[in-house]
């Protein structure tokens, strides 16, 4: 019998919800309807003549034959996109570049990257999170992006590339009346009995929760409650002051009024800033970012380890990777 000749847009939704294991936040990331999503997936189903999921009201899990089917759908995917990109021209299209936020180290890599290459069309965006960049860069609808890559799930990891940009060590940031905003500098043990905020609840962002969780755990802080998703400097500077709890940022974080932000020491915490790009990602601007982080880290020692720091070793291994 010969094999089904099956669109690639119900391949895509089949991954998407294998690696969710939740149609709701498959759709969300495929940027569909529930409902679509679930359609799809039966069309597939009945075109292979397979059960791919097991559904209860309380999970969602793959079958065998959706485990076999997994391996092949993400290598049909690739060429896929391998085939499309070889048609195309790759200056032709912007190439999307997730900061995070703005005015910080993936910012001014961009900015060097744009000088190298002026003739590519280099387009910030902020998504605020690697956890969810990241299922926006393997679903093509961003390029590269930026963060703490050993927080991903190994089976979204294993499809990326990546390159280590900084150790930007972590800072706290406090309400003005705190009575450690006196300091130049907070030690960690200092910040003992503490509760603080590190984007607890926020499910875009878990990779940082997970990196503060380590942290908070060597010295008895403790992580602050979810609180409401804000979205802009303005809103998160609101919420911020009505919780009243100090917030867990990295050296460089823009200043809000009301606040001060004091650098964390002895030890130095770090934030390990990777690169992220899907694999096989073929484009001068990519080429361009990569020579511009570099670049800045040669001349400004941003992969130079400070001594008295901390860093969980999963971190450690990534950042030591070339």
């Amino acid at each position: 019998m010969p094999a089904p000749d099956i669109d690639p847009r119900l391949l895509r939704a089949f991954v998407a919800v294998a690696e969710e294991l939740h149609f709701t936040r498959a759709a969300a990331r495929l940027y569909v309807a529930q409902q679509a999503l679930s359609r799809d997936i039966r069309r597939l189903e009945r075109e292979l003549g397979r059960e791919l999921f097991l559904r209860t009201t309380r999970q969602v899990s793959l079958t065998g034959d959706g485990e076999r089917l997994l391996p092949h759908a993400r290598r049909v995917l690739d060429a896929h996109a391998a085939l499309s990109a070889a048609l195309t021209d790759p200056t032709d299209r912007p190439l999307l570049v997730d900061l995070n936020t703005d005015g910080m180290t993936a910012a001014r890599v961009l900015a060097r990257a744009r000088e190298r290459a002026p003739e590519c069309e280099l387009m910030a965006r902020f998504e605020s999170g690697l956890t969810w960049a990241a299922g926006e860069v393997l679903a093509g609808r961003l390029d590269v992006t930026f963060g703490r890559a050993a927080g991903l799930d190994p089976a979204v990891l294993a499809q990326l590339s990546v390159q280590p940009v900084r150790y930007e060590p972590m800072a706290v940031l406090l309400p003005h009346d705190h009575p450690l905003a006196g300091r130049e500098a907070v030690a960690m043990s200092d910040m003992a009995g503490e509760t603080v905020y590190a984007g607890a609840g926020n499910a875009r962002t878990l990779e940082w929760t997970q990196l503060a969780a380590l942290l908070f755990g060597t010295w008895d802080i403790s992580l602050a409650p979810p609180a409401p998703l804000a979205v802009g400097v303005a809103e998160f500077q609101r919420v911020m002051a009505k919780t009243g709890h100090p917030v867990l940022a990295v050296a460089g974080f823009p200043p809000l009024p009301g606040t001060v932000l004091r650098p964390l020491v002895r030890p130095v915490p770090l934030s390990p800033l990777l690169m992220v790009w899907r694999k096989g990602l073929d484009h001068p601007g990519l080429t361009a970012l990569r020579a511009a982080s570099a670049e800045l880290a040669g001349a400004e020692g941003w992969m130079v380890r400070p001594t008295d720091s901390w860093l969980p070793e999963t971190d450690s291994s990534l950042m030591r990777h070339r």
